[in-house]
């Protein structure tokens, strides 16, 4: 019978016939004998494959099958006679499905360092690290899902191109059918009018406005897809496609906001580390040694929730020398936010109230006119890790704010609607995917936990 290598390591080694497919990862020989390691990405372990070099049913194959080529064994399982697995496969019929030649098969070394890995991306799955991020990745989407449909929230899927920038930030990529050179002109700017949509075309930085016209209908709602942005950032922390995670609520205030947000991130956590142990326990060895207390204090913690105006305070009477100068109206940086998480409090923390000048125009404005109900969770370690606010329900303070930030009232009619017929308070919050596996697995790089990266000046796979 045909199983997985996970399936396979779970077994007695009681003489019983097996049958693997998988791809070499390693391959050592001694005069009469040639261990194979088999791996066929369902687990971080390998399954090992004793040959006899002298067998004529396969003896002449194994000069062929060297590291990468990918193979069909069947054997007795048997228990070990070597250190580091329980239960090897005796071969009795090998059959090659793919030879992988050493001298251009380029993951020969057990260990290469990720920024050559980014070079072949096609092949960098095969390696321990990737294959244990992508089942994470895989394990962590489906706690998501379970997650929301557990609490009774509608999965929606928001449009990915768009005529509207959520964000109001303009770093969007333009979704175009007009001639590059040479566009059709009206009073010399381009004429839209004869473009695909008939007006100018963006992918989508966030799914958050068509979220809340759903949310207004079915009261919970979530998206789970792609987003965009056109950001000119070379940095580890940037990607120009990535997943965002967008829950939106009516009859929500902030204060449930934060509650969902919190609990949330812990179901994520305590998922992943009930269901991806061996992938869990490779991280915590190889690429951070702390990454499994740390999600587990998280777990436990119960976050702390202070205002902005309060966590400027802390920051300017500690007596730090931060890079980014401190004072009432700045966007916090990364290493306030660590300061904050990591020195003050030691666990999360929710900030609260932030000054409306460096908030989208959707959030909803506190009586003070100076501060709007947004609220960021952040983290030890990363920093902001989840952003969200309660959202503008008023429809003439909607409208005003829009202005006052350059926007065009006429572009968001119908987001605008929302606030004419029956509107409610309601909130949202966004997650990036992406940010979410980096900080669970301790990798360093966001390019690393996406199956192909999209940032600046890369596009090869």
């Amino acid at each position: 019978m045909e199983k997985s290598v996970k399936e396979i390591m779970a077994l007695p080694g009681d003489g019983r016939k097996i049958t693997v497919e998988g791809w070499v990862r390693t391959k050592r020989e001694s005069k009469s004998v040639c261990f194979l390691e088999i791996s066929d990405g369902s687990t971080v372990h390998n399954l090992q494959v004793v040959a006899s070099r002298e067998d004529p049913r396969y003896s002449a194959l194994i000069p062929r099958t060297a590291t990468g080529a990918s193979l069909r064994v069947t054997g007795s399982l048997v228990a070990s006679q070597g250190s580091g697995q329980s239960v090897e496969l005796a071969a009795e019929e090998i059959h090659l499905y793919g030879e992988a030649p050493a001298d251009t098969y380029p993951l020969q070394k057990k260990r290469h360092s990720f920024e050559f890995l980014r070079e072949i991306a096609h092949l960098r799955p095969r390696t321990n690290t990737f294959g244990a991020v992508a089942r994470v990745r895989s394990a962590m989407s489906f706690a998501i899902h379970k997650f929301f449909n557990e609490r009774g929230f509608v999965y929606v899927h928001t449009p990915i191109i768009t005529g509207n920038d959520c964000e109001g930030a303009g770093n969007m990529f333009q979704v175009t059918t007009l001639p590059l050179e040479g566009p059709p002109l009206h009073e010399g700017k381009v004429d839209y009018s004869q473009d695909f949509f008939g007006k100018k075309a963006s992918l989508t930085v966030s799914g958050q406005l068509e979220g809340e016209a759903y949310a207004t209908a079915l009261t919970k709602i979530y998206t789970f897809g792609p987003t965009f942005r056109a950001e000119n950032s070379n940095t580890s922390r940037h990607l120009a496609e990535f997943w965002m995670i967008e829950p939106e609520m009516a009859f929500c205030d902030i204060n449930g906001n934060m509650d969902i947000a919190e609990e949330f991130i812990k179901y994520i956590f305590s998922h992943v580390l009930e269901h991806c142990p061996d992938d869990m326990d490779f991280f915590n060895s190889r690429i951070d040694k702390e990454i499994i207390a740390t999600i587990g204090n998280i777990i436990e913690s119960r976050f702390e929730r202070i205002n902005y105006t309060s966590a400027v305070e802390l920051l300017e009477k500690s007596g730090e020398s931060f890079e980014f100068p401190v004072k009432w109206g700045i966007d916090l940086q990364s290493e306030h936010e660590r300061f904050i998480t990591e020195k003050v409090y030691k666990k999360p923390v929710i900030i609260t109230d932030y000054p409306k000048g460096i908030k989208a125009f959707y959030m909803k404005q506190n009586d003070d006119g100076k501060t709007v109900r947004a609220m960021d969770i952040l983290v030890p370690r990363l920093g902001e890790i989840i952003g969200g606010s309660e959202r503008e329900a008023d429809y003439e303070k909607l409208r005003a704010r829009m202005a006052e930030m350059g926007l065009d009232p006429k572009e968001y009619w119908w987001y605008l609607d929302l606030r004419r017929f029956g509107t409610v308070p309601h909130s949202g919050f966004g997650l990036g995917f992406e940010r979410l596996i980096q900080f669970a697995t301790g990798m360093q790089n966001i390019r690393d936990v996406i199956p192909f990266p999209r940032c600046v000046n890369t596009l090869d796979f």
